[in-house]
């Protein structure tokens, strides 16, 4: 009889920044096959076997998040893959949880898990997510079939994310996307890791800019009508997190401003570029 690794196969797909060299794997704790799209001043590719663990790492001087998830999922190997940033510490048995539960769901295409020290307000019970979970999900908890992801030709939107300019955001378009296009999103409540606390590249607080990001953001996930109806839900239902920066006022004008102007829609439009085929 096979292991669970003859029958299904994971790769973890890091996007990292200006890392010298595979010390992250171990930082991170990943003991699967992985995948280091690595950011930074040089083009250069790099493989090799640790036991049973192939590293493989990709030298790029393109910049941006999402850009760095599209080159992973192009060049993503394995029947599994698994979206992690540089601030992750994995449990030592993530990999026998993410192909179990993808055993589990035989026509699973995307599966969301859990992360030990982050809120999750989804449900906790195996179930299909709807249109409006998918909002809450964060990327390192999403796990896929490359094929499926591949297939689908749905892809991150480098016009959010980390080095955007836009706020963040990316791995709810992506999802959106993929529902649309008819992909299965379960969630699968176990515990695959922990986010190390340290500072974010790109939130610096609930000022105005913040919120008229997630306006502009919001409206280019969710279309006019829905996005104005999420900023007032936003606003009063999250008041608690920022009231002490910003008013409910102030916040709700800046997210409706956002969505008004419309700035991602508008560069979409203007380049000609769509991020699913």
């Amino acid at each position: 009889m096979g292991t669970l690794k003859d029958i299904l196969s994971l790769e973890v797909l890091v996007s990292c920044m200006h890392e010298p060299d595979e010390a992250i794997v171990r930082r991170s704790q990943i003991n699967s096959d992985v995948l280091l799209i690595n950011q930074c001043d040089c083009k250069n590719t790099l493989e090799y076997q640790v036991g049973n663990q192939c590293i493989r790492r990709i030298d790029t001087r393109q910049r941006g998040l999402s850009r760095s998830r599209n080159m992973a999922i192009e060049h993503a190997q394995n029947d599994l893959c698994l979206l992690c940033d540089d601030d992750e510490i994995f449990e030592p048995d993530y990999e026998t949880t993410i192909i179990n539960a993808f055993q589990q769901l035989k026509n699973a295409d995307i599966i969301v898990f859990l992360l030990a020290n982050q809120p999750c307000s989804l449900k906790r019970s195996i179930h299909k997510l709807n249109y409006l979970e998918c909002l809450r999900v964060c990327s390192c908890q999403i796990a896929f079939r490359r094929k499926s992801v591949l297939e689908s030709g749905v892809r991150f939107s480098p016009l959010i994310g980390a080095g955007s300019g836009n706020g963040c955001g990316e791995e709810n378009k992506f999802l959106l996307d993929c529902y649309k296009k008819g992909l299965r999103i379960y969630h699968f409540p176990q515990t695959i890791a922990s986010l190390r606390q340290e500072g974010s590249t790109w939130f610096q607080g609930f000022n105005d800019a913040f919120f008229y990001q997630r306006g502009i953001v919001t409206r280019y996930m969710l279309g006019l009508p829905l996005s104005a109806v999420y900023a007032f839900y936003y606003a009063f239902a999250k008041r608690n997190l920022y009231k002490q920066q910003i008013s409910i006022h102030c916040a709700l004008k800046e997210m409706l401003c956002g969505i008004r102007n419309n700035d991602i829609g508008k560069e979409e439009i203007r380049t000609g570029k769509l991020w699913t085929k």
